[in-house]
């Protein structure tokens, strides 16, 4: 892909679960009961509380990001048959302490050193949003962490990538926005930001309106890319 210029970047923006934090170390962490059903727990308790947020804002039916991966971890225990109300507790115990990935610290100091505004946009219910930021150490590496519950809907309708915009004071176009999950990067890219799509996992990008303007395969390429843009 064709690498757009960059040089009027004034803030990057973040997705975090998935992004930011491992979505499946609270069953890596604490699903020891699930013996050999625990990867395929965890895989459908992420796809049903994805699944759950675009359903809930189609119906209007809004509940905040704490229910919707509850009920999606009550699926997904049902599904695999199991019953088991302390590992269940466990779990959403673990999910506000989720462990960020290896590149993200380094990633968010060396932007902030660029003089990067640096915030999250996420889903998250903000208690359990800045559970997850302060207990991984990176609080301090962000101007601001927004939650979509602000603006009552999940993303990726518009409404919640405007709380950026709104917040930060930067032009849709002057913020990068980052998500490993390829139908936000396509919901922020139509939205109007420019959005690098971090493709950890060797997915394929959605057929939807919005493309990205750059694919990294790590967060650690992200400081390079914008520095390169914005000097070069």
């Amino acid at each position: 892909m064709t690498e757009p210029a960059f040089d009027d970047i004034a803030a990057c923006v973040f997705d975090a679960y998935g992004t930011l934090f491992d979505v499946h170390s609270a069953v890596e962490r604490g699903g020891a009961a699930l013996g050999g059903k625990a990867a395929a727990v965890s895989a459908l308790w992420r796809q049903k509380q994805l699944e759950y947020t675009w359903l809930r804002s189609l119906m209007g039916a809004h509940a905040d990001f704490r229910q919707v991966t509850e009920d999606g971890l009550d699926y997904a225990l049902a599904v695999h048959g199991v019953e088991d109300t302390a590992l269940k507790s466990r779990l959403m115990e673990l999910y506000l302490t989720l462990d960020a990935y290896p590149d993200a610290a380094g990633c968010l100091e060396a932007l902030r050193a660029a003089g990067l505004a640096t915030a999250i946009l996420s889903n998250g219910e903000p208690e359990m949003l800045g559970a997850a930021v302060s207990s991984a150490g990176l609080s301090p590496l962000f101007d601001d962490v927004l939650s979509v519950e602000e603006a009552g809907i999940f993303k990726p309708d518009p409404r919640t990538y405007q709380l950026a915009v709104d917040r930060l004071q930067v032009p849709a176009g002057s913020i990068c926005f980052v998500s490993t999950n390829a139908w936000d990067a396509a919901g922020a890219a139509y939205f109007g930001f420019r959005v690098a799509w971090l493709d950890r996992f060797g997915q394929r990008l959605e057929q939807l309106p919005g493309a990205p303007a750059a694919v990294i395969g790590g967060l650690d390429e992200l400081p390079g890319l914008l520095n390169r843009q914005r000097n070069g």
